[in-house]
C-alpha cells in the first residue's frame, strides 16, 4: 500500500477529525484548570491507541514506529499534552515491541498486560542525574530473592494520576567495585510509593507529570528486565529506550510546529494592516519570518520519517544511531520553539492572551527544553564523532 495512503486510513481509524476537534477545545480547559485529560484517555482507549504497538495476533494494531510517530504528530497538533504523556505508555510498549523484532521475548508479558487495560509509563528521569540511562541516583538494595527495593525520586513522570506499571532503574552497588543498574518494573499499589502531589507548571500542564517518591519499594524478580553493569554499555533494552523515547517525544514537538505554522498563517490572512491597507500576508517582513520557519519545520518531520524507517526495518547504524537519534528531538523541540514564536508574532497581540492557543502552544513547546540529553549534554557527542581519534 501507498505509505501517504497508509497514513491517512490510520489517521480516519485512530485520530478522525472530529474526535482531534474535541481534543483541541478540552485541551485549553485541562490547561486553564491544570487537571488531567481524562476524558482524552478514555476516547484514545476505546479506539485502541493504547495498544498500537501490541502485535496483531495478541489482539493490537501491530503497528511500527514509523506509523505512531506519524499519529503522535496528528495528536500533538491538537492536544500536545495529551500527545506527550501517552508518549510514555506507548514508549515502555514500543520497547517491547523492538525487543520482539529483534529476537527478544523477556519482556513480552508488558503487551498482554497493555491489552488487559494496564498502563505504563516512564519513570527513568531523576533529579541531577545527567546520565539518565546510564546511571541512577535511585538506590537498588537486593532483596535475597532476586528482587531489589528501590529508594529515590524520579521526575517527570507523566500519566502520574493513572499509571498502574512504572518502567524504572537504580543502582545497585552491593559490590562497590562492579555496581550495576537494574532495570524491571514496579506496581501501582507497591508499598513505599507516594505520587506527588506538586505540578504547576509553564506547559504541558494536562500531562500530570509528577514526581514519584520510591522509599523501599519492592521489585519483584520476575519483574526484573535488566542487570546491566553502570556506564556506556551497549545493551539492546537502553538501545529500544532511546530510540523510541527520542523519536515519539520529537514527534510531539513536530506536531506542535506544524499546528503553530497554520495558526500563524490564519493569522497573517485575517489581520489587516492600516499602514499598507492589506492583509499582514501580503507584508514582505511577515512573509520572511513565516517561511524561514516553515523552511526549519519541514526538514524535523523528514528526519523522523527517516529514522523511525530505519528503525522499523532494522538497519543498523551501530554507533551513529545516537547522533541521529537525538538530533532528531532536538530540532524538532527547536523547530517547535521557533514555530510558536513565530506565530505569535504573525497573531499580533491577541495571541498574548491566554485564552489563546498560540499561546498555549508557545508555553507548551518550552518543555521540549527539559526532555534528555539538553542540548549542552549533547554537543560533546557530536563534536567528538568528527574531531575525537578512534
Amino acid at each position: 500500500m501507498d505509505r501517504e495512503r497508509r497514513h491517512a486510513e490510520l489517521a480516519e481509524r485512530y485520530l478522525p477529525d472530529d474526535l482531534l476537534e474535541r481534543f483541541r477545545e478540552r485541551a485549553a480547559v485541562y490547561d486553564r484548570e491544570n487537571r488531567f485529560f481524562d476524558e482524552d484517555l478514555e476516547e484514545l482507549r476505546a479506539v485502541g491507541y493504547l495498544t498500537l504497538f501490541v502485535p496483531e495476533e495478541l489482539g493490537g494494531a501491530g503497528l511500527g514506529l514509523g506509523d505512531v510517530s506519524r499519529l503522535q504528530q496528528r495528536l500533538a497538533g491538537a492536544a500536545p499534552a495529551t500527545a506527550l504523556a501517552i508518549n510514555m505508555h506507548l514508549m515502555c510498549t514500543g520497547v517491547v515491541q523492538a525487543l520482539l523484532a529483534r529476537g527478544d521475548r523477556s519482556l513480552a508479558w508488558v503487551l498482554e498486560e497493555a491489552m488487559a487495560g494496564e498502563i505504563f509509563a516512564f519513570g527513568i528521569s531523576e533529579p541531577s542525574n545527567d546520565w539518565v540511562l546510564q546511571g541512577s541516583n535511585t538506590v537498588a538494595e537486593p532483596d535475597g530473592d532476586g528482587g531489589y527495593r528501590l529508594t529515590g525520586v524520579k521526575i517527570f513522570t507523566s500519566l502520574s494520576p493513572v499509571w498502574t506499571r512504572l518502567i524504572v532503574h537504580g543502582r545497585d552497588g552491593s559490590v562497590p567495585d562492579d555496581p550495576v543498574l537494574v532495570y524491571g518494573f514496579v506496581d501501582r499499589d507497591a508499598p513505599g510509593i507516594t505520587v506527588s502531589d506538586q505540578w504547576d507548571v509553564l506547559g504541558m500542564r494536562a500531562s500530570q507529570s509528577r514526581a514519584t517518591i520510591l522509599d523501599g519499594v519492592p521489585l519483584r524478580a520476575d519483574r526484573v528486565a535488566r542487570r546491566i553493569p553502570a556506564g556506556r554499555h551497549p545493551d539492546l533494552l537502553v538501545f529500544a529506550i532511546t530510540s523510541t523515547f527520542q523519536l515519539l517525544v520529537g514527534s510531539v514537538y513536530a506536531g506542535i510546529a506544524r499546528r503553530a505554522l497554520e495558526l500563524g498563517a490564519e493569522a497573517l490572512k485575517r489581520r489587516r494592516s492600516a499602514k499598507t491597507g492589506t492583509t499582514f500576508a501580503e507584508v514582505p517582513e511577515a512573509r520572511v519570518r513565516l517561511a524561514d520557519a516553515h523552511m526549519a519545520y519541514l526538514a524535523v518531520p523528514a528526519q523522523l520519517e527517516a529514522y523511525t524507517r530505519d528503525f522499523d526495518e532494522l538497519v543498523e547504524h551501530g554507533a551513529g544511531w545516537p547522533l541521529r537519534l537525538v538530533s532528531a528531538r532536538l530540532n524538532a523541540s527547536h523547530a517547535a520553539r521557533r514555530a510558536a514564536e513565530t506565530a505569535l508574532l504573525c497573531a499580533g497581540g491577541s495571541g498574548f492572551d491566554n485564552g489563546s492557543e498560540l499561546s498555549r502552544l508557545y508555553r507548551d513547546a518550552t518543555a521540549g527544553l527539559f526532555h534528555p540529553p539538553s542540548a549542552d549534554a549533547a554537543r560533546p557527542m557530536y563534536a567528538a564523532a568528527l574531531l575525537d581519534d578512534d
